[in-house]
């Protein structure tokens, strides 16, 4: 730890969740006025904190395209240091770190302002267990568009407004499609459709979130050859000729979807895929 490191720690025993912040957290920050801020997970597994490096070069990723400064400070050995004095020291076995970084609020222009992050965990079961069965349906009221910044985890009023409709009528997540009335992505993460032997995915052109998690499952599949990997363009309709759908999110983990509509979904083959995913070696560090 060097200088840069000041902060003021926050943690909640209760339910084992830690939440970490750097100090002079203003309350007015352009986070929380603007929605001026990305999200990016890490995960701890079996206390050990895995996958760093394609998690850590996503946040990279997402503050550049945010255009926040990047502090010389944010190296890869900062964060899992700091990770292993704030999360895995104090006892968290599993769990899905959330960390926000944003601009603060200050004097400088834009461009110049500083950068800041906040983080949170709630210990859980294994993040890489199928977690069980979710509900969705399509949502037609909005959509979501494809640029830039849609592959990123940032402020998104239509995430607000799926959330709210998915409670409202008995969901656990919504598909969400983009102009083109493409599929692009559900609420918290990314869908997965297996019909035979090749499982689709959409393209990140076409809204599709970027996820370290599922990078990561996919490339186990390809190089097993569990199945084909098909980056596509996907029509709503074609989500009822699934025989299996998977959602991984970064945010929540991974779930079997069981029900689209009327039509319900089997989960056998994508639950042996991620079983054998989640006993290679590899994962477990």
């Amino acid at each position: 730890m060097n200088d840069f490191l000041s902060f003021i720690i926050f943690l909640y025993t209760t339910m084992q969740k830690i939440v970490y912040t750097q100090d002079n957290l203003q309350l007015l920050n352009r986070s929380f006025l603007f929605g001026d801020s990305v999200w990016v997970s890490f995960f701890v597994r079996k206390g050990n904190l895995i996958m760093a490096e394609e998690s850590y070069f996503f946040l990279m990723a997402s503050m550049r395209k945010m255009r926040l400064n990047i502090p010389l400070s944010y190296t890869l050995e900062f964060f899992q240091e700091l990770f292993q004095k704030e999360v895995l020291d104090k006892g968290v076995q599993n769990g899905i770190i959330q960390l926000m970084a944003y601009r603060k609020q200050d004097d400088k222009p834009l461009p110049k302002s500083e950068t800041a992050f906040y983080f949170e965990i709630e210990e859980s079961n294994d993040i890489l267990d199928i977690k069980g069965n979710i509900e969705l349906d399509l949502i037609k009221e909005i959509n979501v568009n494809a640029n830039l910044l849609s592959n990123i985890r940032v402020h998104s009023a239509e995430n607000i407004y799926a959330e709210i409709y998915a409670k409202e009528n008995d969901l656990d997540d919504v598909i969400l499609l983009n102009p083109n009335k493409k599929i692009a992505r559900s609420i918290f993460g990314n869908l997965l459709f297996l019909q035979e032997n090749v499982i689709k995915i959409p393209k990140q052109t076409e809204g599709a979130y970027i996820s370290p998690l599922m990078e990561n499952f996919v490339t186990y599949v390809h190089k097993n050859k569990l199945a084909e990997i098909e980056e596509a363009e996907i029509i709503a309709f074609e989500s009822q000729k699934a025989e299996e759908i998977l959602r991984i999110s970064d945010e929540k983990g991974v779930h079997s979807v069981s029900k689209i509509r009327n039509k319900t979904f089997e989960n056998t083959r994508f639950t042996e895929m991620v079983t054998q995913w989640k006993n290679l070696s590899l994962i477990h560090i």
